[in-house]
């Protein structure tokens, strides 16, 4: 038979159990609640069962997009999982990058040694300007913000990128790999080297975390779209040389009138 204080003292324990028990759900409680707040902060993608059938279908597919362009960011730091990588990542993302592209592409355009390479290289410089302002006017409309694990670099703080829809260096490759395939390959280990660097360029981007992969994937789209319209527009080298002579032939028509007329006054 049990004494009074061994009753009190088990009573005790219990209570002292059930307010721990309490005491560990309440701040189990708080704690989840504070990692979808934090969560909420980085990415609202609360959905409810009012809103129409397209918005649930969309914010899902962004809920993707997000978490599977974290995963791809492997050497968005030094310290990430292939951080060790990371320099010839940023190699391969330069060799995609506009600048080179459109230095390399004047010098062969002046140092060219018949007319079709003149033609050629003529029509690459205008397909690089183009995909630089269909870009430039698509990010500025979309307006989409970089993701936020993206680290800049000291070539970032000269050409400043604000907005990542869509993938710029993505577009070019793909855009200046088509080109490539149409105009100056005619081999098989070249069109396959010509693939794999654009490939390259464009994973090198989702590696380094510049930008979400709906980006990569949107820019690869538009810079494949991009030289069909670059073949339909086509700039010969005839008809370029036709356009420059008849503007100079108006100017100087239009300069001997001028004279005409002061002398006609004199």
């Amino acid at each position: 038979m049990s004494s009074p204080g061994s009753r009190r003292n088990s009573c005790r324990g219990a209570a002292c159990g059930s307010r721990a028990t309490f005491e560990y759900q309440v701040r189990r409680r708080s704690s989840s609640c504070s990692y979808f707040a934090s969560g909420a902060q980085t990415g609202d993608f609360s959905v409810s069962l009012s809103q129409p059938i397209f918005t649930v279908t969309l914010r899902f597919l962004l809920a993707i997009d997000l978490w599977l362009s974290k995963r791809l960011g492997v050497c968005a730091f030094e310290g990430s999982a292939w951080g060790s990588i990371r320099p010839l990542v940023r190699l391969v993302e330069f060799s995609g990058h506009v600048i080179p592209w459109l230095i390399g592409t004047v010098y062969t355009l002046l140092r060219g040694r018949s007319v079709e390479e003149q033609e050629i290289m003529l029509n690459l410089a205008l397909a690089l300007i183009l995909d630089l302002l269909l870009v430039r006017l698509v990010k500025t409309l979309v307006r989409r913000r970089m993701p936020t694990q993206n680290r800049s670099e000291i070539l970032s703080t000269f050409f400043v990128e604000r907005y990542s829809f869509p993938s710029g260096h993505a577009s070019r490759a793909a855009m200046c790999a088509r080109f490539f395939l149409a105009q100056l390959v005619d081999t098989d280990s070249m069109r396959l080297l010509v693939v794999g660097w654009a490939a390259l360029v464009s994973l090198s981007r989702l590696l380094l975390a510049r930008h979400y992969v709906t980006d990569v994937g949107f820019g690869l789209a538009m810079g494949y779209c991009q030289y069909s319209l670059v073949e339909r527009l086509w700039v010969t080298w005839d008809w370029l040389q036709d356009a420059l002579l008849i503007g100079l032939g108006e100017r100087l028509n239009r300069a001997y009138d001028g004279l005409w007329m002061l002398d006609g006054k004199h």
